[in-house]
């Protein structure tokens, strides 16, 4: 008795899923409507004529370039200008290259001495408050001109001792 049970229960899946068959034919009619209806053309039925227009060379004559100007811009560099106190270090010039802010005294000394170790000798820690935070900012080196010191924060970029590429220029108020 089961034999035949399953046995019908097949035939009747087998049956639905055949019965269920849509026909080309359905599809094309569908298409051919909705077609009729649609204003759009299809684009593959029209041909598509585009001009082609001459162009005349115009000639120029050209003059071998004798000298070449590098410009640097370092102009348009962002400095943040903040007032800092010397924390620890030789002192500061006007513009200064910052590889770390931290809140914590401890790990700025850190990465000051990890500067020192690496051949920034004239590493240093200033101390900002901003917004009612202290800041201790670790200097990997300063200078004079914002020129020098942006090239200096270009050489450290990407280096072990600003990997994630955030070092910034800092101008000290006075």
């Amino acid at each position: 008795m089961k034999k035949y049970l399953v046995l019908c229960a097949g035939l009747c899946l087998a049956l639905s899923f055949t019965s269920c068959k849509s026909s080309d034919k359905a599809y094309r009619q569908a298409y051919d409507k909705a077609k009729q209806q649609s204003a759009i053309q299809d684009p593959y039925e029209t041909p598509v004529v585009q001009q082609v227009q001459t162009v005349t060379p115009v000639q120029t004559q050209t003059q071998p370039v004798t000298q070449t100007q590098v410009v640097d811009n370092y102009d348009n560099v962002s400095v943040r200008r903040e007032s800092v106190t010397l924390v620890s270090g030789n002192g500061l010039q006007d513009y200064s290259v910052v590889v770390g802010s931290m809140t914590v005294f401890a790990n700025a000394e850190g990465l000051q001495q990890r500067l020192k170790n690496g051949g920034y000798g004239n590493a240093q820690i200033v101390k900002a408050i901003v917004n009612g935070t202290t800041w201790y900012r670790v200097i990997a080196s300063t200078f004079a001109t914002k020129a020098e010191a942006a090239r200096s924060r270009d050489a450290i970029l990407g280096t072990e001792f600003n990997r994630d590429r955030d070092a910034w220029l800092l101008y000290n108020v006075k």
